[in-house]
């Protein structure tokens, strides 16, 4: 089990905080405790009810979620909350005991066809990942059961998985219509079965952390972390939205040439490929003036 970190998120209510944490800790479910009492079958929640401020406990997926009374402000405390939660994860403490009343949520997964034809996505109504991975092949998958078990499709060529998502790239020898409601049954049953969708140290073994990714971008040039943050805003939600991902890789302050790649439904893709390229090389050239000439894409 690799080790937990928890990160401090805010939430549009200044009452709550999230406490995030890098790997999952309920198997798909949501508890909400508003007392001590309530939260028998959670012995997490009620070492938190003994902080006098906590007012309600809500753990779901990968967070714990804690509204506080009036008496503290979270800047004051929040730290010390997050360091009690880590700890205690750390020392393989009990989330949630298998008595727990869960609050079961439905799961459901929808086929969404994305501008590659090759690739189609699986949206599910839950977050299923906290770091974003992809496989192309059953031997780089060892850190996904799930990508593992696609793989034992014939016809699945590669698997790319987002924050609620799965997009699934095929191969030429069989049609979407035959395969879709197969994978999308599939996909939905194992996340209902509450089954690992990555491993818990998948996240650290490839560098994916919220720390990891944060001190690997410390350490790069401005320019560089200029590029990052313009793709993060500009470009990577338009991206995810069609099922595929961009990711920076490097810039040679010399030859002013950036160099990213595709994943998911971007990869493979001729049209994504050609529009991404000149899209991103025109935005990058006027918001950073004199420091790009060009952006070199590769595939996944």
């Amino acid at each position: 089990m690799g080790a937990f970190n928890v990160s401090i998120q805010e939430t549009s209510n200044d009452l709550i905080i999230k406490f995030e944490v890098n790997q999952f800790i309920t198997k798909h479910q949501s508890f909400e405790f508003n007392n001590i009492d309530e939260a028998k079958s959670s012995p997490i929640a009620q070492q938190l009810f003994y902080l006098p401020f906590v007012k309600k406990v809500y753990i779901s997926g990968n967070f714990i979620a804690v509204e506080r009374y009036n008496i503290v402000e979270w800047s004051d405390v929040q730290d010390e909350v997050a360091e009690q939660i880590e700890a205690y994860l750390n020392d393989g403490g009990i989330v949630i005991e298998e008595t727990g009343t869960t609050k079961k949520v439905p799961v459901t997964v929808y086929a969404e066809s994305t501008p590659n034809p090759s690739v189609m996505k699986f949206v599910a109504n839950k977050k299923i990942v906290t770091a974003l991975f992809e496989f192309t092949s059953i031997d780089e998958a060892k850190l996904s059961p799930l990508a593992t078990e696609l793989f034992h499709f014939p016809f699945v060529k590669s698997v790319f998985i987002e924050e609620n998502y799965v997009s699934i790239t095929k191969y030429d020898i069989t049609e979407w219509q035959e395969i879709t409601i197969q994978l999308r049954d599939f996909i939905k049953q194992f996340i209902e079965n509450g089954k690992e969708v990555v491993l818990p140290e998948a996240a650290e073994t490839l560098r994916k952390t919220t720390n990891q990714v944060d001190a690997s971008f410390d350490l790069l040039d401005d320019t560089s972390k200029e590029i990052i943050n313009i793709l993060e805003e500009y470009v990577k939600p338009a991206v995810a939205s069609d099922g595929g991902n961009i990711q920076f890789i490097a810039y040679d302050e010399d030859t002013k040439n950036v160099r990213v790649m595709l994943q998911g439904a971007c990869s493979g893709c001729p049209s994504s490929t050609f529009t991404l390229k000149n899209g991103i090389e025109n935005m990058l050239k006027q918001m950073l003036p004199g420091k790009v000439d060009m952006v070199e894409a590769i595939n996944g």
